[in-house]
């Protein structure tokens, strides 16, 4: 179901190697990983000005339906900075009310808040942390991210063991 909607990946410039690797997994047929990658829509140029290229990072975000953040120190440290375009991301998927499912640079299962960025934390806003790995961020896009909307939870939360186990994880 994760294919079927416009996702938006979110992620410190330091670690688009691991945005990367999220396309190559979706180019591989050997791994079941896809998404409608929003980043394909509203392509800014380089030599965009800072104004152009936030208001499309805006609208990219309004035609996504849910966000993925590679977690990592560089992320939460750029998220909170109220300069990066990383923090602008954040502001308007918060605005936007997107489903977020952060996926742990380091491979951890369990929440990290070194890798949350502080404006969610400080919202106490409901995303899920999972690894950084296909299946689990599949399961999180397919399970958590439509169940979002009609939920009440709140702050950061995670998959227990045995939803790793039953992945084959």
């Amino acid at each position: 179901m994760s294919y079927r909607n416009k996702t938006y990946v979110a992620f410190a410039s330091e670690d688009i190697r691991l945005y990367r690797l999220m396309e190559a997994w979706r180019k591989n047929d050997k791994i079941d990983f896809n998404f409608y990658d929003a980043h394909d829509l509203f392509a800014a140029r380089d030599t965009s000005t800072r104004e152009t290229i936030k208001r499309r990072l805006r609208e990219r975000l309004k035609n996504a339906k849910q966000v993925i953040i590679i977690g990592s120190a560089d992320a939460k440290k750029k998220s909170g900075d109220g300069y990066s375009f990383l923090a602008h991301e954040i502001e308007v998927i918060q605005e936007f009310n997107l489903p977020i499912v952060i996926a742990n640079k380091d491979g951890g299962r369990l929440i990290n808040k070194s890798f949350i960025p502080k404006p969610l934390l400080d919202a106490d806003y409901y995303s899920v942390s999972v690894s950084f790995q296909p299946k689990i961020i599949k399961f999180a896009l397919d399970n958590y991210a439509p169940n979002y909307n009609g939920s009440s939870k709140k702050g950061p939360h995670y998959y227990t063991e045995d939803k790793y186990q039953k992945l084959g994880l």
